[in-house]
Parts: structure tokens; C-alpha cells; sequence
């Protein structure tokens, strides 16, 4: 599976954006989570890269005991003010991959949004030496397809990233796609290499619509983005907000949320 490495520290850069911008995840993905890996007040938990908290209050309303791990310093530090009355809540500031946890301690780690951060030959194993036996992992992520009901207004966003995205990268314009059913079953399988067994996979889907500026600040916190020199980047964004306000003022980004969990023996 493709592993991104590299770009992780900007998501602390706009930290107040991210936590305020980035969508959370449905009612229906929780559900299905704690059917699988029940909590309660005897239980803890774990979450990699909490990012703005956009999947930590579920986790702590079920009344576990939850360490979050989260890389960037102001990212930590909103969420311990977010989270500020949940006694049984802490964040550690550093990578996943860095932190010391006991072994066989553990009755969920789990990572929204965040896990293709940590090298797969990292994060799988000390996942499941963390792991109580019977404890369960669970990823997932959130997935935007913008304006697939605008035919040309996605023309029109595709061609300011032709402008400015790909030459400053230095690449070609790939055939876009929503995320499949494909991809989430191979994501899923992962686990297996590692020792995890009882491997199930669901997908999730919403639509949000979005504001010509709403969607500005939105691909503001994209790593990829957020690493384009601020000139250029500045040029992209004017773009691409102009091209939705000529185009109705407001754009449809099409979420597919896909969730994969695994158990240890």
C-alpha cells in the first residue's frame, strides 16, 4: 500500500483550521466500531494522530481510559483543551512510531485519518504487541471527491491544479476516481500479514457542500498543498475560489469513509 512520508509536520501549521475545517466521521461508523470492539469504563484505548479530535469524543463518551499520540505540538495541545474534562483522556506530543506503550495492554488502537503516516512494517506490529489478545485495531479515513454532480465546474478546479499544482510539483495529471471498494478490501488485508485475524471492512458515504471560502480553507489543510511556496499557492487557491463563485458560489464534495478492523489472537 502506498505510504506517505515526509509531510506529516504540516498539519500543525494550521492547526485552528484543521481542527475547525475537517469533516468528522458518521454516526453509523461508531456504531459499527463498537460492535466490534466494545468500551466502557474497564476499557482503554489508544488513538494514532488526533489531529483537531475529529474522532475522539465517541471514544471518550463511551468512558474509556484514551492516549492519543499526536506528532504535531499545537495539534496536542488544542486537544487537550478540547478535552479538557475527560480525566481519563492524555496526549502524548511525538510520532507514533517513537512512543513507548506496554505490551498486551490494550483493548483498542485505532487511527482516523492518519495511519498512512506510519511505515506499515512499523505500525502494524507494534499495534498488535500493544494489543490485549482479543483487542481489535481499526483505521479509517475519510475520502473527498469534489463535484461529481458539476461536470464543469470540476473541469474548471482540475484546470487551475494544471496551472499551478502539477508544474510545481513537477508532475502529470492523473485520471481522478472516487475511492472503491477495491481499494478499502486491500487496505483491509494488510492486517493479515501481521497476525491480525476476524479482518472486516465497511464503507461509508455522505456529501458535504461547501462554500466557495469554506472549500479554500479546506484544501488549506492538504499536506500537499500547504507545502506549495506561498505565492504560488496563494494564486491556486484565489483560482479555484474564484471558479466556484462563477459557478454557483458553493461546491459538493462527495465523502466515501471507508473503516477496516482486525483483532489480535
Amino acid at each position: 500500500m502506498p505510504v506517505n512520508h515526509g509531510k506529516e509536520w504540516t498539519f500543525n501549521t494550521v492547526a485552528d483550521t484543521y481542527e475547525k475545517i475537517r469533516p468528522g466521521y458518521p454516526e453509523k461508523l461508531y456504531r459499527a466500531l463498537f460492535a466490534y470492539a466494545p468500551l466502557d469504563a474497564s476499557r482503554s484505548a489508544v488513538e494514532v494522530g488526533i489531529g483537531g479530535g475529529q474522532a475522539t469524543l465517541p471514544i471518550l463518551e463511551a468512558g474509556c481510559a484514551l492516549t492519543a499520540v499526536e506528532y504535531g505540538d499545537q495539534l496536542a495541545q488544542l486537544c487537550r483543551e478540547k478535552f479538557r474534562d475527560y480525566p481519563r483522556f492524555s496526549v502524548i506530543t511525538g510520532k507514533f512510531e517513537d512512543a513507548d506503550f506496554p505490551e498486551d495492554s490494550f483493548d483498542l488502537v485505532y487511527s482516523a485519518s492518519a495511519f498512512h503516516w506510519v511505515p506499515e512494517e512499523i505500525g502494524y506490529p507494534k499495534v498488535f504487541r500493544m494489543l490485549k489478545p482479543g483487542g481489535a485495531f481499526a483505521r479509517f479515513a475519510n475520502h473527498p471527491y469534489q463535484a461529481k454532480d458539476n461536470p464543469v465546474l470540476f473541469r474548471k478546479i482540475q484546470d487551475a491544479y494544471a496551472q499551478y499544482y502539477y508544474p510545481y510539483y513537477n508532475k502529470q495529471p492523473g485520471k481522478l476516481s472516487e475511492y472503491t471498494e477495491e481499494q478499502a478490501a486491500a487496505r483491509a488485508a494488510v492486517a493479515g500479514r501481521y497476525g491480525f485475524t476476524e479482518t472486516v471492512y465497511m464503507l461509508f458515504r455522505r456529501v458535504r457542500n461547501l462554500s466557495a471560502a469554506e472549500y479554500r480553507k479546506l484544501i488549506g489543510t492538504y499536506s500537499d498543498h500547504i507545502t506549495i511556496e506561498e505565492s504560488i499557492r496563494e494564486r491556486f487557491f484565489d483560482a479555484i475560489e474564484e471558479t466556484i463563485n462563477r459557478h454557483g458560489g458553493s461546491i459538493s464534495v462527495f465523502d466515501t469513509i471507508d473503516l477496516q478492523m482486525a483483532r489480535k489472537p
